[in-house]
């Protein structure tokens, strides 16, 4: 992730709340596959004639309304933005183009000031596997006056929401989970992890050697040209600040204007990322008490910081000892350290009461008090507990053991578990943890070597839990031509439209308005407009 937590998966409406899952849910962990680095040399382009791609190129989009019935609130949103829809028409298999295809979902709000038009801006709203169809309306927004002048256009990546589906048929929509606390436990998730994998090698196999960043990179090319333009800008969050490395690695000169919220470092990305990223939710979980202390009246978890962490610890070493009972579910000590890491990826007041509010039932719930769980918790429970998102979690997952191996014996992971912090109950036994991808098949192909240098702005906060701060600084040393805009003192993973910053979101406008980067970084205090 970020991977996604079970946030991450939808995220525009996730974002508008300012409330997402970016963590092993939805922001799973990853660990290192892209190096910064000059990228290979080109090979001489085919003639045109001879052009594998050419029907695909080519294709003729026929858009259509977004809605899919009168349940469909995504479509409904769409439409009342003036979006329409296409598929697009892309191959199973790169390496041989004249087989099987599969199909690529589009949304797009068509520029209103075509006189000033610049072009189309390709979103992805990170994951791996989080839908973007949803997301130009509110991007439109974010944008203010110069969204007029873009083709805004959401894109669902092969095998994730409206696009040819991956689905592995899991009874859950996250393959993350804590380790538990003792050898036994770990061996359940070992026994749970290799399970997933056999699932989707049985319900998806077909598929799931094609899943992958690279992939989905070529269908973002293949996308530009459908879609008729020399060259497309590109807002990539979280997971999709990668997708937007690769492609403009794999694709040079296939760009104009290029942001990049929540920054991944290439070197980092992998099946297990969100190791290391143990420090940075600590201090996040630390600003929440502190908060929530501050909202006693509301919540009464603690009147200081360390009375709401007690409390927290109190809850989980009650799961220690019993699952507690929460509405329908039961949520063990596997589980819970996963809900706090979810609860942790927005600094804002909507995002920091959700997490309070599921942390009181979950306290009752531990008193032995019948509990029916508040929505956000009733949501997350469900994406962790049942098949309900089943196919965010198999696409998510294909993608990440797609991009990068992960270690295969699981005593590599009891070794990390056992070096952590014995005092860290909710971090490290999340991302260092065994996952599905230690009994995932080889890649098809080795990670990308990241282009030496793009001129592209970089937006971070320095506090984000998920993509940490370092990340951007990393990607923005290896680009010298790039921009880094930073969000100081905000534990909060993405910026641009989600976090409130004018500072932030009037630097993004202004670039994507005249595709001229700031003279210098820039730096961006916490204040909110």
């Amino acid at each position: 992730m970020t991977t996604t937590s079970a946030g991450d998966r939808h995220r525009g409406s996730r974002l508008r709340r300012l409330v997402t899952r970016t963590g092993p849910v939805a922001a799973l962990c990853l660990a290192g596959a892209l190096t910064l680095g000059a990228a290979p040399a080109a090979p001489a382009a085919p003639a045109a004639t001879a052009d594998p791609l050419d029907r695909y190129h080519h294709q003729h989009l026929t858009w259509k309304s977004c809605l899919l019935g009168p349940d469909d609130e995504t479509g409904k949103e769409l439409e009342q933005a003036g979006a329409q829809c296409t598929d697009v028409t892309v191959p199973l298999d790169y390496a041989r183009p004249g087989g099987r295809t599969i199909t690529v979902a589009l949304s797009r709000i068509r520029a209103t000031d075509s006189a000033h038009r610049i072009g189309a801006l390709v979103l992805n709203s990170g994951g791996p596997g989080g839908p973007t169809i949803g997301d130009p309306p509110w991007v439109r927004k974010a944008m203010k006056d110069v969204g007029g002048r873009y083709d805004v256009v959401g894109v669902d990546p092969r095998f994730v929401g409206r696009s040819t589906a991956l689905d592995c048929g899991w009874p859950t929509g996250s393959m993350i989970r804590g380790a538990g606390g003792d050898r036994a436990e770990f061996d359940r998730m070992v026994s749970f992890s290799a399970g997933l994998a056999r699932r989707c090698r049985a319900h998806a196999g077909d598929l799931v050697p094609y899943a992958s960043t690279r992939n989905s990179a070529r269908d973002m090319d293949v996308i530009r040209a459908a879609l008729g333009e020399r060259r497309i800008s590109y807002l990539g969050y979280s997971y999709g600040s990668y997708l937007g490395e690769v492609y403009t690695t794999m694709f040079p000169g296939r760009t104009d204007r290029v942001v990049l919220d929540g920054v991944i470092d290439p070197a980092r990305y992998g099946p297990r990322l969100l190791r290391g990223t143990e420090a940075a939710g600590k201090h996040a979980l630390r600003g929440w008490a502190d908060w929530t202390a501050a909202h006693d009246e509301d919540y009464g978890l603690g009147r200081s910081g360390d009375a709401v962490l007690a409390t927290v610890e109190e809850v989980q070493s009650a799961a220690e000892r019993a699952p507690l009972r929460v509405g329908a579910y039961r949520v063990d000590d596997q589980v819970l350290p996963t809900l706090v890491f979810n609860g942790l990826s927005q600094d804002n007041p909507s995002a920091y009461g959700d997490f309070a509010q599921g942390v009181r039932e979950l306290r009752r719930a531990a008193g032995g008090d019948p509990v029916s769980p508040s929505p956000w918790l009733a949501e997350l429970l469900q994406f962790l507990l049942t098949g309900h998102d089943s196919a965010y979690g198999s696409a998510q997952t294909a993608i990440l053991c797609g991009d990068g191996t992960a270690p295969r014996d699981p005593e590599t992971y009891w070794r990390d578990l056992r070096r952590a912090d014995p005092r860290d109950r909710f971090f490290a036994p999340v991302t260092n943890d065994i996952n599905a991808c230690a009994f995932w098949g080889p890649p098809r192909e080795r990670p990308t070597a990241l282009r030496a240098d793009l001129p592209a702005l970089l937006v971070n906060a320095t506090g984000d839990p998920r993509t940490l701060y370092s990340g951007a600084e990393t990607v923005h040393r290896g680009w010298p031509s790039s921009r880094l805009i930073t969000l100081h003192d905000a534990d909060q993973h993405v910026v641009f439209g989600v976090f409130g910053s004018a500072c932030v979101d009037d630097a993004v406008n202004a670039y994507l308005a005249s595709g001229r980067l700031p003279a210098t970084d820039v730096s961006c205090p916490r204040i909110r407009s």
